[in-house]
């Protein structure tokens, strides 16, 4: 986790006394142009104005950030190297300060530290300010670029990328669309389901998995039909960094590891992919896991099991997974998605090299992966 990190109405504003005490200087800004236009960056200005720091602004900030996105940022910095960084935004913003900080602090590009442990010092002291309510990205030392030559999401996984503060500041929220109020919730939901059946879960990250998945199943469907419920923000906020605590300890799954190949490949968003094949994928465990985690999970997701061994578990949270991805508004299907059955192989391929497959409770091989982008397909 990071050192620091704040949870309420005002958080942006806290951070001003650490910038102070800590006698940064100069700051790079990492955002997209629509924020840029918002409250939120207003407030952030206001705190630097009263920090008396100079700052630049990357404002080219892309869903599934690239390794372009990354140098053109790395470009306008490189005479005016920053002390600090600081991200505004969700996963595309917290993930390209990342890789950011990573290549300024260790030299090289990004793509050199693609995989586990590969940073030798720690990347530059970044605040993570973040605006919606799913990746986690903001306390989570897992950075996701996309390689645009092999059309690949390089997972870069490393404590030394840990951002120094994370704002999570329920006001920035409130206009979060629909759309992105639902994918974003539905990562979230996925980090915690995953981390909870990962091989490296423990009884620490269990608890927070558990309970983020409770708190998403009771607010995100009030979220996503009321926005502006300040109660449900703030809960959905609380729940999406206790995913975070979890998955960024114990790692992720299947879901993740193919996902990233859908977002890498056909750039398609990272919270729908997960959303759609999590119900798979949780059915491919489901039939071969031993004992009762995926029954904890459905008694987690408000269920009742009168039984609550995996396999017979599965069947219901799979179905309650499904009606809520309905009433959430997310695709039925990859065939939906623009995906094609020609590709699958590899994906699949590339699937099984990620990072996050390693601790999938079950393993399995090309063909298996193929078998539930099938079914993923056919929806």
């Amino acid at each position: 986790m990071p050192i620091l990190n704040y949870f309420n109405d005002n958080a942006i504003e806290t951070i001003e006394k650490d910038l102070i005490e800590s006698k940064k200087n100069h700051a790079l800004i990492v955002t997209d142009k629509f924020l840029r236009q918002s409250e939120t960056y207003q407030r952030v200005m206001k705190v630097l104005e009263r920090t008396r720091m100079t700052f630049h602004v990357f404002d080219e900030v892309i869903a599934n950030p690239t390794m372009k996105s990354v140098n053109d940022a790395l470009n306008l910095v490189k005479d005016h190297k920053p002390d600090v960084i600081l991200s505004i935004g969700g996963g595309s913003a917290h993930d390209t300060a990342k890789a950011i900080s990573i290549v300024l602090a260790n030299g090289g590009c990004i793509k050199d530290y693609e995989g586990i442990n590969k940073m030798e010092v720690v990347g530059v002291p970044m605040v993570a300010i973040n605006t919606t309510a799913g990746t986690a990205s903001e306390m989570t030392y897992f950075c996701i670029i996309t390689d645009e030559k092999r059309k690949v999401k390089m997972a870069i996984v490393d404590p030394k990328m840990l951002p120094w503060i994370s704002v999570n500041d329920p006001k920035t929220m409130m206009s979060l669309p629909k759309s992105l109020t639902a994918a974003t919730g539905i990562d979230a939901l996925t980090h915690a389901i995953e981390a909870y059946l990962s091989t490296n879960a423990t009884p620490i990250t269990d608890a927070n998995a558990l309970y983020a998945i409770k708190l998403i199943k009771e607010h995100l469907p009030i979220v996503y039909n009321d926005g502006s419920n300040g109660e449900s923000r703030k809960m959905m906020a609380y729940a999406q960094f206790l995913a975070g605590m979890a998955f960024s300890n114990a790692s992720l799954g299947y879901v993740h590891a193919i996902a990233h190949q859908l977002g890498g490949f056909y750039n398609l968003p990272h919270g729908v992919c997960n959303a759609l094949l999590l119900p798979y994928v949780l059915e491919f465990n489901g039939q071969q896991l031993k004992g009762t985690r995926i029954g904890d999970i459905y008694e987690a997701f408000g269920g009742k099991p009168f039984n609550k061994q995996n396999q017979i578990a599965t069947k219901n949270l799979v179905k309650a997974i499904k009606e809520m991805n309905y009433r959430l508004g997310i695709p039925k299907s990859l065939k939906d998605l623009g995906v094609k059955t020609e590709d699958f192989k590899n994906l699949a391929k590339n699937a099984l090299l990620d990072s996050c497959a390693l601790t999938n409770p079950v393993k399995t091989d090309i063909n298996g992966i193929m078998k539930i982008l099938e079914k993923a397909y056919r929806g």
